[in-house]
């Protein structure tokens, strides 16, 4: 049915037959489908998940399941934990893929399910990647969701709020799964020693190389580790150079610590911020030495530029796009010139974080107020029985009154006149300062 890769901890106590299957034939096996868990807390790196007290720990000691959105990046464990939670339950599997299953084939697994549920069993549907089934696809779910015909437990590596429709999702509750850490791969590579009897034949430095080279996919570090038992001689053991030569990656070479990657990022972060050029430069070249993705720098720099210069100047985003198309169209070692000129464009460019604050703000009120109607005179009316509903009443084309002004309020009547922009007296943020006061003057007298 299903190939659960997902990064599973082998119930090592009690599976003396798994053990002796490993030793016997794990060099042909996958590593990752022979060690997929029997029980929900073998999977690892999800402890707020399949804790003691973890959501899904809860659900399962309950005996009752709701609808679910397992969100996550791959090799974490969303396949793996859905067939747990059927076995837990016992409730009939059943999977799909959303790349390779349409409306016909939806129609079946629910007829099925139908059948079932007449002889008392329910279906646990699982869908991986869902998001990639259109909203029409995804409106098909809602029925056998409400009555119970099935148990929807869908996969996905893209944002839920982006990509599956409203109505699925306050159906479903949406669990976030969690890229593995350097501990939890850790585990998964003790679990593969055990099974197989072996020691992996690597070196200390070469063994975290490994485990950063899998970048928090569990899946991928168990494939990686059988690689390296499938090159090594008897009695070989590996260095880090070694290792990127046999698996043809190169692994980040920060310090040792996983927090290295995080760190100087940060410091990147907070020299631009703090108007240091030449800092911001230091740690920019530290990275990139070390062999950081520079589309990665191009897109933190992109955020830098919204959250920490904003409307000061607005330049600085289009220099982040500027910078970020030359990259591409040069390429290293001279592209990274682009990025050093970027680099040093935001740090000397005035601060302000006042886009970023208004924007947290008006996430917050929009999520406290609900959802509110516009104003009837804000709303088009492009059909007849629209206008007769009152849809764009009173409305005051800006363009037709004096200063291309109307100082019509456009927030819901409920909610009155908000505030959230509030631009310092930096950049060109003074300017935008001046054009609201100005608004603001005219909107009193207007009211009057």
């Amino acid at each position: 049915m299903s190939n659960l890769f997902e990064n599973a901890g082998l119930d090592i106590a009690g599976s003396g037959q798994h053990q002796s299957d490993a030793k016997g034939d794990g060099a042909n096996r996958p590593l990752a489908d022979l060690l997929r868990p029997r029980r929900l807390e073998d999977v690892v790196g999800q402890d707020h998940l399949v804790g003691p007290d973890g959501t899904l720990t809860r659900m399962l000691k309950s005996g009752t399941l709701g609808c679910l959105v397992l969100w996550g990046p791959p090799g974490t464990g969303k396949t793996t934990v859905a067939r747990l939670l059927a076995d837990g339950i016992d409730l009939h599997f059943e999977q799909i893929s959303a790349i390779f299953s349409g409306v016909a084939d939806l129609k079946k697994v629910f007829e099925a399910a139908r059948e079932r549920r007449r002889i008392g069993k329910t279906t646990l549907l699982f869908v991986d990647e869902i998001h990639r089934f259109n909203k029409a696809q995804q409106d098909s779910f809602l029925p056998v969701m409400e009555d119970g015909t099935v148990i929807l437990v869908g996969a996905t590596t893209e944002n839920p709020s982006f990509e599956l429709n409203a109505a699925l999702l306050s159906r479903s509750q949406v669990l976030t799964f969690k890229s593995l850490d350097a501990e939890a791969i850790g585990k998964l590579l003790k679990r593969a020693e055990e099974a197989l009897g072996k020691p992996l034949p690597l070196d200390e430095e070469a063994r975290e190389a490994l485990i950063r080279m899998a970048d928090g996919d569990g899946r991928s570090s168990l494939t990686l580790a059988q690689e390296v038992w499938r090159a090594a001689h008897e009695g070989e053991i590996f260095s880090a150079e070694q290792l990127g030569n046999i698996l043809q990656r190169r692994a980040p070479v920060y310090d040792k610590s996983a927090e290295g990657h995080y760190n100087l990022i940060s410091a990147l972060h907070k020299s631009i911020r703090g108007s240091d050029p030449d800092a911001a430069l230091y740690y920019m070249c530290r990275m990139l030495d070390a062999g950081e993705d520079p589309l990665y720098l191009l897109r933190r720099m992109t955020v830098m530029a919204s959250e920490d210069v904003g409307l000061a100047d607005p330049n600085a985003l289009v220099m982040a796009q500027a910078a970020r198309e030359a990259f591409q169209l040069i390429g290293p070692p001279e592209g990274y010139y682009a990025l050093a000129e970027l680099a040093i464009y935001l740090a000397t460019a005035p601060k302000s974080n006042k886009g970023y604050l208004a924007f947290h703000a008006a996430m917050k009120q929009a999520r406290r107020a609900g959802s509110l109607q516009p104003p009837k005179h804000s709303l088009n009316a492009p059909t007849k029985f629209m206008a007769q509903e009152g849809y764009s009443d009173g409305y005051l084309y800006d363009h037709d009154e004096p200063d291309a002004f109307s100082g019509q309020d456009h927030f819901p009547e409920e909610l009155g006149r908000q505030v959230f922009y509030e631009p310092v007296e930096r950049g060109f943020e003074r300017e935008l300062r001046k054009r609201l006061d100005y608004w603001s003057r005219l909107r009193m007298e207007r009211k009057k």
